[in-house]
């Protein structure tokens, strides 16, 4: 018997293991200083009334025999996708409610979806990139090539004709750059997918942060629904991070190589998934009413609050980002020509400040780093002040 060997070609060690271990053995070493936490983009405020109410409502509902609810069904139930469907709508985007799968979030999307597609493709990543995207790949054993995202081009990679792609994964605002694609920007995407037989998989899981004209769906974009799949997540958008929910747009007309493509998936969905609670998706649903929208508009709006505070912080300094504007994350190049590990330890050490290094996101991401705007304010505004005072000296 043996095991995947393409597992061997992996890093040691996922990325948040490093910066958890390495922020653990430091508050053991040194439990008088107070340590914040601004690395892993998880959030803090609480989940929504609306959101609540309906979990309640959903649990109480298992409770009563003439209301339980068993295994669901595998695409999520009808109201849920109808409720979806509208919400796309609502900046719009024409979606039918029968392409909307409802998912425990795009995480698992990501890394699942390119099993339904050949051991042989090539897969495209942007570089830096959410490491799950090119660690599923490579445990798969997939060749992968990198569209670099740098200063140069505003971090947002774009297509190269001279290079094939059968894969292509895009983020958009990104993590962990935070910077957000035009929908020109994405036309030429689906244009260079289309003419390459290619697939996009497109995660929209920071659309909701999106302020100005930036693309909030790649089906915004004439062309799409013939080469792309979008997952979302209620993770950023309605703090579901631990509560777990999301949902996947698969265009019916999307197909390759004679199969449809929505068809496989729901194939493998069926087979290796049994689907999202009862009081989830009534939570998911919930979300998208018009009391679910505006309470998570306050929690969003609390966010960007703290990504204003970190922008202009570094503003004062004269430090390099992007994102923040339309996104929860800012992606600073590294004072001083620090590298992203050195400028951990050393926010660690001289500020108990922790952010992410951008190195761990790929090798465009050497030299730069990323913040988080989910901490509270009071703490983002104390963060940014340790950092402000020790990069000013």
């Amino acid at each position: 018997m043996k095991v995947n060997h393409n597992f061997d070609n992996l890093v040691p060690n996922y990325l948040f293991a490093d910066v958890a271990r390495k922020t653990n053995e430091y508050i053991a070493a040194h439990p008088d200083k107070p340590v914040i936490r601004m690395g892993i983009g998880d959030v803090t405020l609480p989940l929504c009334k609306a959101a609540v109410d309906a979990l309640k409502e959903g649990a109480e509902d298992l409770a009563h025999k003439e209301t339980f609810k068993g295994y669901p069904d595998y695409e999520g139930y009808d109201f849920v996708r109808e409720a979806i469907a509208g919400y796309y709508k609502s900046f719009g985007v024409d979606v039918g409610a029968d392409e909307i799968l409802v998912t425990d979030g795009a995480k698992g999307d990501s890394a699942n979806l390119q099993e339904i597609f050949s051991a042989d493709s090539v897969v495209l990543v942007t570089d830096p990139v959410y490491p799950v995207y090119v660690d599923s790949n490579i445990m798969a054993g997939r060749n992968i090539v990198y569209a670099p995202a740098t200063e140069e081009n505003g971090f947002c990679a774009m297509p190269d004709k001279s290079v094939h792609a059968d894969l292509i994964y895009l983020c958009s605002p990104n993590n962990p750059t935070g910077a957000a694609y035009t929908k020109a920007q994405l036309k030429e995407w689906v244009d260079y997918a289309n003419a390459e037989d290619a697939i996009i998989i497109y995660d929209a899981a920071y659309e909701h942060f999106v302020v100005d004209d930036s693309a909030r769906s790649i089906f915004q974009v004439e062309g799409a629904r013939t080469c792309a799949i979008e997952l979302c997540s209620m993770s950023k958008t309605a703090g579901f991070t631990g509560t777990r929910g999301g949902y996947t747009v698969i265009p019916k007309e999307l197909e390759r190589d004679g199969h449809n493509i929505y068809t496989l998936w729901y194939r493998r969905l069926s087979t290796k998934y049994n689907g999202v609670s009862w009081p989830v998706q009534k939570a998911i649903a919930a979300v998208f009413s018009e009391e679910g929208l505006k309470e998570i508009d306050e929690n969003i709006n609390y966010y960007r609050k703290n990504a204003q505070v970190i922008m202009e912080t570094f503003d004062r300094l004269g430090v390099f980002y992007t994102g923040g504007k339309n996104s929860p994350y800012v992606w600073i190049k590294c004072p001083k020509g620090m590298g992203s590990w050195e400028f951990f330890d050393y926010l660690l050490e001289n500020a108990q400040v922790v952010g992410t290094p951008g190195e761990g996101f790929g090798e465009c991401g050497k030299g730069y780093f990323r913040f988080t705007s989910f901490s509270s304010y009071e703490n983002t505004v104390e963060a940014m002040s340790r950092i402000e005072s020790l990069l000013a000296e």
